[in-house]
């Protein structure tokens, strides 16, 4: 199975934040998952930690895919563009819109590692939390 990570779930994850639920943190851990972060996740952390809000910075991200042999960034591109729901915000949209072209374009089965309410209550994709 393909997991899509959300932003707070790769952050909690090399934070070591005890908020990381442990459906997702098993789910995380396990190299046989194909994790995959979408470019809106990048530019959330970027934009997290210039305003410090988190600890954790692009590099360590960068470096934490780098290393990690099942896990990869997914663009933002015009395939990604038309799946976007519109009856969510921008930023879920996108990660949401991600998760869509993994299953519908390239036929994976997918779930989005996210504890947020409103992805979750769309009912658009499975949620891992």
């Amino acid at each position: 199975m393909t997991y899509i990570v959300d932003t707070h779930a790769i952050v909690w994850l090399l934070e070591d934040d005890m908020r990381l639920s442990r459906a997702a943190s098993d789910v995380l851990d396990d190299e046989d998952s194909q994790l995959v972060v979408p470019t809106i996740v990048l530019a959330e952390i970027a934009f997290l930690y210039a305003r410090q809000r988190i600890t954790i910075g692009l590099p360590g991200v960068f470096a934490h895919i780098t290393d990690a042999a099942n896990c990869a960034v997914y663009p933002l591109d015009e395939v990604v563009v038309q799946h976007l729901p519109n009856k969510l915000n921008i930023h879920d949209a996108i990660i949401v819109a991600t998760a869509l072209t993994l299953r519908d374009e390239l036929g994976e089965d997918i779930a989005i590692i996210t504890k947020d309410a409103e992805i979750t209550s769309s009912g658009l994709v499975k949620v891992i939390w």
